[in-house]
């Protein structure tokens, strides 16, 4: 008898020991997972009834909050901006899930943080709640500018400030409203869901750092970068010859310069010029393959930037360029891929960037060569308007030396002053600036437009960097970085630093 009894007592003791450890494991250790599975509707019941944070502009506009409503579900989100600042607040739905910041803030914004926590203890007696408002570093008024100049014409703008990487902009179209899809009909919800992933240029995509595309003469500044930082380039030499095109080894097909045009000479006038076949050579018989992946990395190629929003793109840049078949003297080697290799250094091939990547280069340049990681977030405000946290800024990437830095920014600078990119000089701000048309194809000819470009007040530290890309632009010759991406990048630029 008392065998059983003790028999009994130990698989009491095992069932006991088995559902704490159960217990905890679903309560402490699943408890984030099952808090955000689709089917679980219990945790949105509650965040639905209960009060949420606003999401307010650098500027004071007021970008989203939660308005009470008599029915099923107590609050509703609001988007007072529609679709102006809907790359940035994303969207919170009961049926659909969220996005943007509603997303990557979504702890703070429904005042679950261990600060906000406390500061709704502190306030026991009183009618204090803990939920928190985040505050932008994107301004409303920027991205009005972005959005007017841009049009109706798909593309991307991104404008940053390259000292402490705060998101300034950032705006896509096809752009959305993210009242319909907020909306606590869920079935109506369902319905503009579907209809917007239906749509061909993918409204609910954010191009400005969803979405990668070749980035055309743009990539230049990098490869200038690979061909100073390898010390085979300097401002002085090479001088390189004034021609239409440059075969690269192994091939017959040469890289020709825009419109066939003759292009040469040192670095500051090649890339004043935008000369495809100097920058071609410069990859194959200066550089090589290994300082080219390098310094494409370092300025965050190959990764995704650590932005403060869901789901960035990598840029990418190739890493393979086949095995060494010849080393001539005076040169870099030559690899098997040599042609592939010429045709990355002008941002063609397999190179990939986002709209962001490529601000993020020009903020390096701007910056003496550090790039700060992006954010959209300024600061956290408990109800009350105390701050319970700030935005501490941090160095991403170390992309460029100081002085490599100031040669690219001054070469960037000569874009401006006698090149390609003449339409971005500001008067009383010193302007550097890289256009580009990427290629898309011959039948019929299309090509994406791009700048990217900085500015400051004459000799300060640059407080804008911006990019800009206008998509799918017809023909090959007629449409250019400069004339479609400048006008809009000079618009937000001149905004951003307060120009007349």
């Amino acid at each position: 008898m008392r065998r059983q009894i003790a028999l009994l007592g130990a698989a009491i003791l095992i069932c006991y020991v088995a559902l704490f450890v159960k217990f905890n494991q679903i309560q402490v250790f699943q408890a984030d997972a099952l808090n955000e599975r689709t089917d679980n509707t219990r945790q949105l019941q509650r965040d639905f009834n209960e009060p949420r944070g606003s999401i307010i502009t650098a500027d004071g506009a007021l970008a989203a909050f939660s308005e009470e409503r008599r029915a099923t579900l107590r609050y509703q989100r609001v988007y007072p901006e529609g679709d102006l600042l809907a790359a940035v607040t994303g969207y919170y739905s009961f049926g659909l899930g969220s996005s943007g910041v509603e997303r990557s803030y979504n702890d703070e914004l429904a005042g679950r943080t261990t600060a906000l926590k406390l500061r709704e203890l502190t306030g026991f007696f009183t009618d204090t709640s803990s939920e928190g408002d985040v505050v932008l570093t994107v301004r409303r008024d920027l991205q009005a500018v972005a959005r007017d100049a841009l049009g109706e014409r798909q593309g991307a703008v991104v404008a940053l400030d390259p000292r402490d990487g705060s998101v300034l902009a950032l705006w896509s179209w096809p752009s959305f409203d993210p009242n319909q899809l907020s909306s606590n009909d869920t079935a109506q919800a369902t319905a503009v869901k579907e209809f917007l992933d239906a749509v061909p240029q993918k409204p609910l995509l954010i191009r400005a750092y969803q979405e990668n595309y070749f980035p055309g003469s743009t990539f230049k500044v990098v490869t200038a970068a690979a061909g100073l930082e390898s010390r085979t380039v300097t401002p002085a030499a090479p001088d390189y010859p004034v021609v239409t095109e440059y075969t690269p080894p192994l091939t017959r097909q040469g890289i020709s310069n825009f419109g066939g045009a003759p292009c040469g000479g040192t670095l500051f006038v090649i890339l004043a010029r935008s000369c495809n076949s100097s920058f071609a050579q410069m990859a194959v018989e200066q550089t090589g393959p290994e300082p080219m992946v390098a310094a494409a990395e370092r300025v965050g190629f190959n990764d995704a930037p650590p932005i403060d929003l869901p789901d960035p793109a990598r840029s990418v840049y190739p890493t393979d360029f086949g095995d060494v078949v010849e080393r001539p003297p005076g040169r870099a080697p030559v690899t098997s891929d040599a042609p592939k290799l010429a045709q990355t250094a002008i941002g063609q091939n397999d190179v990939r960037a986002t709209p962001l990547q490529m601000a993020l280069v020009a903020a390096g340049v701007a910056a003496g060569g550090e790039v700060r990681a992006p954010h959209v977030m300024g600061e956290i405000r408990a109800r009350d308007g105390s701050v319970v946290e700030r935005y501490e800024p941090e160095v991403w990437r170390r992309a460029f030396s100081p002085a490599d830095a100031a040669t690219l920014r001054q070469a960037m600078v000569g874009v401006v002053a006698d090149g390609t990119a003449r339409n971005m000089a500001i008067p009383g701000f010193e302007v550097g600036a890289k256009t580009g048309t990427a290629q898309l194809g011959t039948t019929p000819p299309r090509s994406h437009g791009w700048m990217i470009a900085f500015g400051g007040r004459p000799g300060q530290e640059p407080t804008v960097a911006v990019a800009v890309i206008v998509e799918n632009l017809s023909g090959a010759t007629a449409e250019t970085g400069g004339s479609t991406a400048g006008p809009v990048a000079r618009e937000v630029l001149a905004a951003a630093l307060g120009a007349g």
